[in-house]
């Protein structure tokens, strides 16, 4: 059974927030893309089931993306905490490590810079808002 992509949010959150470096909703939402984007090329199925949109700044999980709506682009400092399991944590870890460092910025350039992104968003100009969806066959394609 996969993931709610809420779950790995707040796991991700809790693993900022450890470090004594929260981030924020923009970083997050990358974050969200490259666990699901690896996971579909490493396992050949989804890690959650919800939705990922190609937005203006990159790729979004709407539903996350609501739930922290109201930090803007601050950095989110919500109380949460979910612990999946060991596989699932690495997984996480493991992406975590290889983009955890970059800024949400240099994350929505690089997302920018990548096919599923750009698949997503053929034909609308770069600063139309779209819900069009990153399908998991283009990550998979794309990350494998």
């Amino acid at each position: 059974m996969t993931e709610t992509a809420s779950n790995i949010a707040k796991y991700i959150l809790c693993h900022f927030r450890a470090k004594g470096d929260p981030i924020d909703n923009l970083k997050l939402q990358k974050l969200l893309y490259y666990t699901q984007a690896w996971y579909l090329a490493i396992n050949g199925i989804p890690l959650f089931s919800d939705q990922i949109e190609a937005w203006v700044h990159g790729p979004v999980v709407p539903s996350v993306f609501r739930e922290y709506r109201a930090y803007r682009w601050s950095p989110i400092t919500a109380d949460v905490s979910y612990q999946p399991d060991s596989g699932t944590a690495n997984h996480i870890d493991v992406v975590l490590v290889a983009y955890g460092e970059y800024s949400a910025w240099d994350l929505e350039k690089l997302s920018h810079s990548e096919e599923p992104w750009k698949q997503a968003r053929a034909g609308i100009p770069p600063d139309q808002s779209s819900r069009s969806i990153i399908t998991h066959e283009s990550m998979r394609a794309f990350y494998q």
